[in-house]
């Protein structure tokens, strides 16, 4: 049985994919830890650009798609002018917008982890392992809280962090490229 992998031409469509997934995850990584902040307000850019994106497509919705009752179409026009406005609205000041995101971020992922570290005590009978659930979940809490005190700190390392990871799964995905394939001696 051969798989479409065995073939050079699969071969090399993976090979490919890992490689430019590779790539692109090694510059976005890079640039989230060099520029941290420009790299920011540029995800900012491109949320900003989708929200305007989503909010014609759901006007056009509301707007244009016929057999949809009045309220259903109303509601697609009126989404639609809220994405538009919101981002019209972020465009208006990526950086003030880039900082509102991140405490956003920052208070989701901490609301996140408390209700994960509770939710590990709450399971706790079921555990194989209760001593280490109870240090995820004691972790989990206070990293939460953390979080919640300082969403903005909080943000940034998660920031940095996604850049390291980003970086190491580049490389990884790079070598991974070079190597797809190769037959084992």
């Amino acid at each position: 049985m051969t798989t479409t992998t065995d073939t050079p031409a699969a071969a090399n469509v993976v090979r490919t994919s890992l490689g430019i997934a590779g790539v692109l995850a090694l510059i976005v990584g890079v640039l989230i830890l060099l520029w941290p902040a420009k790299t920011a307000i540029g995800v900012t850019a491109l949320i900003a650009i989708y929200a305007i994106a989503a909010g014609l497509v759901y006007a056009g919705i509301g707007i244009f798609v016929r057999g949809r009752g009045g309220w259903s179409r109303a509601g697609h026009i009126v989404l639609g002018i809220v994405f538009v406005l919101a981002g019209v609205i972020a465009f208006m000041n990526l950086a003030q917008t880039k900082a509102w995101l991140a405490v956003f971020l920052g208070i989701v992922v901490g609301i996140m982890w408390i209700v994960e570290g509770i939710v590990a005590l709450s399971s706790l009978r079921d555990s194989a392992s209760k001593g280490w659930s109870v240090f995820f979940a004691i972790v989990s809490i206070a990293a939460g809280i953390m979080l919640l005190f300082s969403p903005m700190w909080g943000a940034a390392v998660l920031w940095w962090l996604l850049g390291i990871s980003l970086v190491v799964l580049g490389i990884i995905n790079i070598v991974r490229a070079f190597s797809f394939g190769k037959q084992r001696a």
